[in-house]
């Protein structure tokens, strides 16, 4: 019997591009203090593996900085490892950023939830920030590699199908986090389906809202943990007026709280 979802995305409503990025501004400076916060435990989370990770070749940079501007400079940190030992660094950093992806997930797939729980007013248990990844750790990495293997193939044959990829592979975070019973197949599936109705809507929004979100480097580089979260913002708002969802009030109520 195929899933809901699938339907729902058959009926979904189409993407109105100003509508979606003015409701987004508004759940941004409604909800800006949850969007934040969760920037801060996802920046906290990621130090300590990033660390794991570049610390064993912090003295190749620190010598490629004290030999920069030398023509006749050629690396020689690397010679002091045999081939097995660089092929295990490359090895933890491919682990690490599945292990870094599956973690952002389940914290802004809590954020999605938290969002859905105000908009809603409902008596919703959205649980913490790392039950997701408790509870589909696996899927989650199934996920990441899936969408890995897709974003490659797509490389592959000439790059031109990367950017089409890109917008579906986007929605399977959020359909994932809605919908957490579906098989990984199936969210794969709909995630397509979804992002093939609106697919250059998603991609021009998908454009704007990523210029928007990294537009805190500009403050320093450290500005960007208040913009950062803009882009999950839309993505929620569009799920939301789009697909909807099964145990709230039906799409006329949304956005009340945040008109309030």
């Amino acid at each position: 019997m195929e899933h809901p979802i699938f339907k729902k995305i058959e009926n979904s409503k189409p993407a109105d591009f100003g509508d979606i990025f003015s409701k987004s501004f508004e759940i941004y400076k409604t909800h800006f203090t949850e969007g934040l916060v969760h920037t801060l435990i996802s920046i906290g989370v990621s130090i300590p593996l990033l660390l794991i990770v570049y610390i064993p070749v912090l003295p190749l940079y620190i010598e490629m900085m004290q030999n920069a501007g030398d023509p006749y400079y050629t690396p020689s940190f690397l010679d002091e490892y045999s081939l097995p030992v660089i092929l295990g660094w490359y090895l933890l950093v491919f682990l690490m950023s599945f292990l870094m992806q599956a973690i952002n997930f389940s914290i802004y797939g809590h954020l999605f939830k938290v969002l859905k729980k105000k908009d809603f007013n409902t008596n919703e248990d959205v649980g913490g920030y790392f039950d997701i990844i408790k509870r589909h750790f696996g899927k989650m990495i199934v996920l990441s590699l899936a969408s890995a293997g897709i974003a490659i193939l797509a490389t592959l044959a000439c790059y031109i199908p990367l950017f089409y990829v890109i917008v579906p592979l986007h929605w399977i975070f959020p359909i994932f986090i809605f919908n957490e019973d579906l098989g990984v197949s199936d969210i794969i599936k709909a995630a397509f389906k979804f992002a093939n109705k609106n697919w250059l809507m998603f991609a021009l929004l998908g454009i704007v809202c990523g210029i928007l979100g990294s537009i805190g480097i500009i403050g320093c580089y450290i500005g960007i943990i208040f913009t950062y979260f803009f882009p999950y913002m839309a993505t929620y708002v569009t799920y939301r007026d789009c697909i909807g969802f099964d145990d709230v009030d039906e799409i006329s109520s949304i956005g009340q709280t945040v008109e309030e």
